[in-house]
């Protein structure tokens, strides 16, 4: 039986491989939540609004979540 012994992402290259996903011209903002500790990313393609993700841990985590909202259908 194998095992899967794989290191998991750091939050460097996480942050790395969603950001080469990203089209050079998308908007990109992050922002951390006033007194909660949260964060939460925009990510938009030119002239379209986008959503917001919202109450993630960290930065990496929400730009993630962000690009899974507003990325263009597979295809």
């Amino acid at each position: 039986m194998g095992h899967n012994y794989a290191k998991p992402a750091t939050l460097a290259q996480r942050f790395e491989r969603v950001m080469s996903r990203l089209p050079e011209q998308w908007a990109v903002k992050i922002e951390r939540a006033e007194g909660s500790g949260t964060w939460r990313a925009l990510v938009h393609a030119p002239g379209v609004e986008g959503r917001w993700a919202e109450g993630d841990p960290d930065a990496v985590t929400a730009l993630e979540n962000a690009w899974r909202l507003n990325r263009p259908p597979a295809g």
